[in-house]
């Protein structure tokens, strides 16, 4: 299959490296059919983290399942799906707490917690930026979609990890129906979280930025 690898900073390929395959009971291989860079892929992508030369970038995936493991139960052959950025055990006691971001299943240093596909300190699973990804714990990880999936990918893939993101901002600040809202910041994650704040029924979100091209996406969404 062919995947985006890391050659080192500033320096990336797409090659063809051995093909993603089920590898254990509880696996799911997904054919990527959508995926974005994440500002953290720049992290790495800069060489500003440790991350490994020929590994793969990509944690916001989403696709069709190609196959399943003997393990697994409630995701099928031909499911679309996304992904989340942690790949979480499900059964673990961060995540019966719903610290899925903080597996302990998942990473194999035994002193860390969590992990993630294609990213710096957090497990060896590659990334999906890629023609296929093995997907571990596929029940607990496969967010299983509508009839309407390939119709919206685009909006669907934002499940995967940066509406969450500027969600749980508004989540631990608060918002509720009323409330006055300022946004410091309109790249990515502070458009999802001024829309979070709509949806949440803010009565008037103020986004803040010097860029003109982020202002007007800004405004895009209200």
């Amino acid at each position: 299959m062919k995947a985006v690898v890391y050659k080192g900073p500033n320096d990336v390929s797409v090659e063809d490296v051995p093909d993603a395959k089920i590898e254990r009971p509880t696996d799911v291989l997904v054919r990527i059919t959508a995926t974005n860079i994440c500002g953290s892929d720049l992290h790495m992508y800069e060489g500003r983290t440790d991350f490994e030369v020929g590994r793969t970038f990509g944690h916001e995936n989403m696709g069709e399942v190609i196959e399943i493991g003997n393990g697994v139960d409630a995701v099928k052959i031909g499911d679309r799906v996304v992904l989340p950025f942690n790949i979480s055990c499900g059964f673990c006691k961060n995540c019966e707490r719903g610290f899925t971001n903080y597996c302990m299943t998942t990473q194999p240093d035994p002193v860390g917690a969590g992990a993630a596909y294609g990213f710096a300190g957090m497990g060896p699973y590659p990334g999906g930026q890629a023609q296929m990804l093995r997907v571990p714990y596929g029940d607990s990880n496969c967010l299983r979609l509508g009839d309407d999936a390939v119709e919206k990918q685009n909006d669907y893939v934002m499940l995967s990890d940066i509406f969450p993101t500027g969600y749980h901002a508004t989540e631990m600040a608060g918002v509720i129906p009323g409330d006055t809202v300022v946004i410091y910041g309109a790249g990515p994650v502070g458009l999802m979280a001024a829309l979070s704040a709509t949806i949440k029924g803010a009565s008037k979100v103020w986004v803040v930025d010097r860029r003109p091209d982020r202002l007007a996406l800004a405004e895009q969404i209200g």
